[in-house]
């Protein structure tokens, strides 16, 4: 991609070095407009990666229950580390359909547990949609363990097309985006909060 972007920006470079050879002997104009086209291209590479896990979710709003989870469970820093990491992220939806007053109980008083829910939807490394399915599907209808960084294991399944995860209580989650990017790793968004055990 970064080809793409950058070829007509490096041709048209060329160009106007080419065109602006002669106007200076000692090089110095043509050094100065090539470390000037450098830079921008430069500028415009790190304008387009993406942030950290913990960056992309901040930066979208279905997620404010989830970063404001892991702030309170100290994961922020861990998250945003070299990684690479998968998280199976629930939404702001997700969290509300738990009972009341149990997100704001383990914000304020059980972080140990925030931090043991959280840790059991992210991956050590990065698994994509397609390897993910592709995993799935080897596995056959017992389904693909997948070893979470809390130490427990989730089942993802296929159902009609759609990748399911299921937590150590039987209860599931429906993965409902894929593949967000993040500079240490990816984001599946899920629909439900899932439990170890």
């Amino acid at each position: 991609m970064k080809k793409t972007v950058f070829a007509p920006v490096l041709f048209a470079s060329a160009l106007a070095l080419s065109a602006c050879g002669g106007a200076a002997d000692d090089g110095s104009a043509d050094d100065a407009m090539m470390e000037d086209t450098m830079a921008d291209e430069m500028a415009n590479s790190e304008a387009e990666m993406p942030g950290t896990i913990v960056d992309v979710a901040v930066g979208n709003d279905d997620f404010s229950t989830l970063v404001a989870a892991v702030t309170a469970a100290d994961l922020a820093g861990t998250l945003s580390g070299d990684g690479p990491f998968t998280v199976f992220a629930p939404t702001n939806a997700a969290f509300a359909a738990l009972p009341d007053g149990v997100v704001d109980n383990l914000v304020a008083n059980d972080t140990e547990t925030l931090g043991s829910i959280l840790t059991y939807h992210v991956v050590a490394g990065e698994v994509n949609a397609e390897t993910l399915i592709a995993a799935i599907t080897d596995a056959g209808d017992a389904g693909y363990d997948v070893a979470t960084v809390n130490g427990g294991t989730l089942t993802a399944t296929l159902v009609d097309g759609a990748v399911i995860l299921t937590d150590a209580a039987g209860g599931t989650a429906t993965v409902t985006a894929t593949d967000v990017d993040a500079s240490n790793g990816v984001i599946h968004v899920i629909d439900t909060v899932l439990m170890p055990a």
